[in-house]
């Protein structure tokens, strides 16, 4: 018989030692980071940065002036007549089919009468929004720019409306911030916090740069985006739409397209000049039609940012608001377009594109002020203008966008992009280069035997075949990446450390880079990584895949530091987000149009759709009862596990027998650790619990007064809203724990997911944790709780029956970093307890240890089963990934 529990974990020889001097630094610099320790928040020295320039009444906050605009002020749905119509009229403009379809809804004989409503198809529904609905964003206009002597249609706004309809937003009004600060995470001022852009060096010089100018202004930091993008899958039709937020909006808001922190500006021509036969031109006057478009879209911001412009916050507050442009989000060939550089060199700094591989080269950010004297020659002839260009290091553009807004700085601006440079960039190159040398077959035999988990996406036929794969596709393969190539059989039997470090330093500083709060501590943690994938990239020349590491998107890392501190950290400004208002903005758009002058109906739906969003807030805030929010305070983004761990009401199967746990759940050893479970606690002196052949004398004693149990299969964990900005729980981790049942004449295997259980030890570190395969959740019946326990002792309500892997090692592997797990066994058979499942803190994932090959018997369902030594996955999330690196 072995000893199921281990006498609870605790009383077994801890086989894990302190760690050395390097991880514990480590852990403290992550602790300091994730808020373990609190903050301090240094405000602007000058107070009247940021301040209201008088007091505001209740009449001047957003929702009352909006109130004022409607002429029945007793009907919280006016203009229309019901909340039946009001919820119809936006079911129809935010969920519903096409007008086509609506009207021919309506048309069905007695549906407007049953229904009450007081227009009878779409047309007369859009004429009550165009007309008796208050504008709550800016209109579109149409306008021709002239370039090279042709014409071109741009659709926009006017931009200091956007940014008034972003700022007087009253969903936003309790959130925004008016003056920067700095946060640190000690007393002592000495390691500095980065989250939120207020937190950044730029919008602290930038005050001061203002102050000398008009003190007492309140800073409007603007992020614009342009991305061209497919709004058809076969005829070729592309939108170019140009986006703006501002930095005010915490980012935890802006990241989310549902809560409209982003406003559509305009839509850039799309032309492909196809009648400029000579490329140069054809580039040349490209790059003149953007900017042309982008001044003509942005000029108001050049007065408006010197002079500032009084804007009322949604809580009614006045300010002198300075709208200043900050930063610039876009992939490579926006950034090359917007800053007028050469293909093939870097944006932002004026490193040799023969020296962007390098991990030495030294570079500088481009000489703003060399630029703007080589544009500022064009008056003096094309030659020497374009003479003046060159020697300045970008192309000679007429009068780009950025050259007269105040206090900007394009090369600056320009922000590092988490989807295209490391996703799409980087991590697509890494995958390409490990298929070449490990072996596609082997690769793919690997990624199809992986054991599930709710954070891995387990690709059934490999992943080196997969054409046009997406962001969060090579962000879901990141996630198992460097476990699968260990141990691998690289070509000419070439030492493998230096690819695992590589490897391992690229993904460290993909992880690193996306932390919501950084420190000056962890940004040195950053740098690290980034230096330890330079220090083993040779591996990949020597295996004949690469001949250099010239890649732009590999330079663009050097600069990722800077910019957090700069502007906060990377999901401030991140790509995902405007890829994901496309489909918002430009696809849906173009799908309820008629496909012909379709960039003016599409404005004409985006504005109605804007109207009734609007109005829908309005009738929130009426039925709250009209009140305002009260301000908060930012704070670093909590990167600790705050998460809520929720199970059913009801369980999944009600009356489970001992004998099927066993066989269908394969919780062998159930009725001995429930057993030695219940005479635990039982024992007379808690404060030294039995062990050995004394608990199992007392054990062998517990005669259980039920035959069956309700069990579940399935734990849950939901994320918290722990900075109240309104965001619903979602899922964020679960664990399974199902039995093995048969589906007609097929057998559908179970599921015994693995998780990591705390110890209660109080131990620092991880060595308070161990890891455990769940085989069966359960509660015990009500009636037998006091027939089996004290009255002292408070039983869990819900408790799992755990087989343990062995402890943590003192330290990880040198070379991957990851941990060496086996199953926990005492005389030849597997270590098993019960735990209260508040104890277990998340699920955790388990990579093989494969071998030189992987075992073609091996499946994803047996895996867990049939192999004897894993590493443990410390890329499943950032949680995993902060927790043991």
């Amino acid at each position: 018989m072995p000893d199921p529990a281990g006498d609870w974990p605790q009383a077994q020889e801890n086989e894990v030692a302190d760690e050395d001097h390097d991880r514990d630094a480590r852990l403290q610099v992550q602790e300091r980071a994730q808020g373990h320790h609190g903050y301090v928040a240094i405000p602007y020295p000058d107070s009247r940065a940021g301040q209201e320039i008088n007091q505001h009444g209740g009449n001047d906050a957003a929702n009352a002036r909006y109130s004022f605009q409607l002429d029945d002020k007793d009907n919280i749905y006016f203009p229309f007549c019901s909340q039946t119509e009001w919820e119809i009229a936006r079911w129809s403009k935010l969920r519903g089919p096409s007008s086509t379809a609506f009207t021919d809804l309506l048309a069905i004989d007695g549906v407007p009468e049953s229904l009450g409503l007081s227009f009878k198809n779409a047309k007369e529904l859009n004429a009550i929004i165009d007309h008796e609905l208050p504008t709550g964003r800016p209109k579109f206009k149409r306008e021709q720019i002239i370039v090279a002597g042709e014409a071109f249609d741009v659709h926009y706004r006017d931009v200091i409306e956007c940014v008034k309809a972003l700022y007087g937003d009253p969903d936003f009004a309790e959130h925004l911030t008016f003056a920067p600060e700095r946060h640190y995470a000690d007393e002592d001022q000495t390691t500095r916090l980065f989250h939120d852009m207020h937190t950044g060096k730029w919008w602290w010089d930038t005050q001061k740069k203002l102050d000398q100018h008009h003190p007492g202004g309140t800073i409007i930091p603007i992020i614009i985006s342009t991305d061209k993008t497919q709004v058809t899958m076969f005829r070729n039709k592309a939108a170019y739409p140009v986006y703006l937020t501002i930095g005010n909006i915490p980012k935890e808001i802006r990241r989310k397209p549902s809560r409209g922190a982003h406003i559509l500006l305009g839509y850039l021509p799309t032309t492909r000049l196809e009648h400029i036969s000579n490329k140069a031109s054809h580039r040349r006057t490209m790059a003149n039609l953007y900017h042309a478009c982008m001044s003509r879209i942005l000029a108001p911001l050049e007065s408006a940012g010197l002079d500032g412009v009084k804007m009322r916050s949604g809580d009614g507050a006045l300010r002198r608001c300075h709208p200043l442009f900050a930063c610039f989000v876009g992939d490579y060939p926006e950034q090359v377009l917007a800053t007028g550089v050469k293909f093939g060199e870097c944006p932002k700094c004026d490193v040799d594109a023969d020296e962007t591989g390098s991990n030495t080269a030294s570079f500088h950010l481009r000489n703003l002020c060399s630029v703007l004297d080589a544009l500022a020659t064009l008056d003096q002839g094309n030659l020497d203008f374009v003479r003046a260009c060159a020697a300045a290091g970008i192309k000679p553009i007429i009068h780009p966008f950025w050259e007269d807004l105040p206090f900007a700085n394009i090369f600056r601006a320009i922000t590092p992009d988490i989807l295209h440079q490391l996703y799409q960039g980087l991590v697509k190159h890494l995958i390409g280069w490990l298929s070449e040398a490990c072996g596609a077959a082997e690769i793919d035999a690997r990624c199809q035997r992986l054991p599930p988990n709710h954070n891995i996406r387990l690709f059934t036929k490999g992943i080196t075949t997969l054409s046009r794969v997406s962001g969060t596709e090579h962000a879901q393969i990141c996630r198992f990446l460097l476990g699968i190539i260990i141990d691998i059989r690289l070509p000419n039997n070439l030492n493998a450390s230096r690819l695992l470090r590589a490897v391992r330093g690229l993904l460290d500083f993909l992880y690193l880079a996306q932390y919501p709060c950084h420190s000056s501590e962890t940004l040195e943690l950053l740098q690290e990584a980034l230096d330890v994938f330079h220090d083993n990239k040779e591996i990949f020349i020597d295996l004949g895949i690469r001949n250099s590491f010239n890649l732009p998107k590999l330079h663009a890392t050097h600069h990722y530091p800077l910019m957090i501190t700069m502007f906060g950290t990377t999901d401030n400004y991140n790509t995902e987000y405007t890829e994901r208002l496309h489909i918002d903005l430009a696809k849906d758009a173009y799908r309820a149009t008629n496909h012909k002058d379709e960039f003016v109906q599409m404005t004409i739906w985006l504005e109605r759709k804007e109207k009734i969003l609007r109005h829908e807030k309005y009738v929130r805030w009426r039925l709250s009862g009209g009140c305002e929010a009260i301000p908060r305070h930012s704070r670093p983004p909590d990167m600790t596990h705050c998460r809520v761990q929720v199970m059913t009401k009801h369980p999944s199967a009600k009356a489970v027998s001992m004998q099927k746990l066993v066989e269908d759940y394969g919780a062998t050893y159930f009725r001995d650790a429930l057993a030695r479970y219940i005479a635990r606690h039982n024992s007379p002196d808690n404060n030294q619990p039995l062990q050995g052949h004394a608990l199992d004398d007392l054990a062998s004693d517990v005669h259980f007064p039920f035959r069956t149990l309700p069990v579940f299969h399935k734990i849950k964990w939901l994320s918290s809203d722990t900075r109240g900005h309104g965001e619903a729980p979602v899922t964020v981790d679960s664990v399974h724990a199902k039995p093995q049942q048969h589906v007609g004449s097929r057998l559908v295997v179970r599921r015994s997911d693995t998780v990591l259980v705390s110890l209660g030890t109080g131990a620092a570190g991880i060595e308070d944790f161990r890891v455990g395969q769940v085989r069966a959740i359960f509660v015990l019946p009500p009636a037998s709780i006091p027939i089996l326990f004290p009255l002292t002792f408070r039983v869990p309500k819900h408790l799992a029956y755990i087989e343990w892997f062995t402890p943590f090692p003192p330290a990880p592997d040198r070379n991957h970093s990851l941990y060496k797990l086996s199953r926990a066994q005492h005389g030849g058979e597997r270590v098993a307890s019960i735990v209260s499942v508040a104890d277990i803190m998340s699920s955790t994932h388990l990579i093989p240890r494969f071998g030189a090959i992987a075992p073609h018997e091996w499946t994803s369902d047996t895996v867990l089963e049939d192999c004897d030594t894993f590493w443990l996955n410390s890329y499943l999330d950032r949680h995993t990934f902060t927790r043991f690196k």
